[in-house]
């Protein structure tokens, strides 16, 4: 192993999302590396500002990790285990994201901060379309 070059697969917010996807690909036999984890871990609201934690493959390995990774659907299902469809657009490509639009969520990151809690008390999601970027809540 020591001659070989690593190659980056995919990237996410938290460890714990990471070690999902890594646990699928060890299972179709790829060596799995994670880079970054124990610093997020540590303080998760520097996740975005290190990139995240990485997973890195073999370079050998990389278009066999790609194919596996392509049965993952990125995208936001419902409770059905369907995929969510934009009421604007009708696309079902949507993201879950969280936001800080109103006066409760923007006080809870800021008294997160103070007081140096890992997440804030209170966040508020919302869906957003990757197709039109309209958002939207739940149903």
């Amino acid at each position: 192993m020591g001659n070989d070059v690593f190659k980056k697969v995919a990237t996410f917010q938290y460890s714990s999302e990471a070690f999902i996807v890594k646990g699928k690909l060890e299972t179709a036999g790829i060596d799995v590396f994670m880079f970054d984890n124990h610093t997020i871990d540590t303080d998760p609201m520097i996740s975005n500002a290190i990139g995240g934690v990485k997973l890195l493959v073999k370079t050998a390995d990389y278009e066999k990790a790609v194919a596996e990774l392509g049965d993952i659907s990125r995208y936001s299902i419902d409770d059905d285990g369907k995929l969510m469809i934009c009421p604007n657009c009708g696309s079902d490509k949507i993201d879950l994201l969280s936001t800080i639009k109103d006066v409760k969520s923007f006080l809870s990151f800021v008294f997160s901060a103070i007081i140096t809690v890992a997440l804030p008390f209170y966040t508020k999601y919302k869906y957003k379309c990757d197709n039109c970027g309209f958002e939207f809540s739940e149903k």
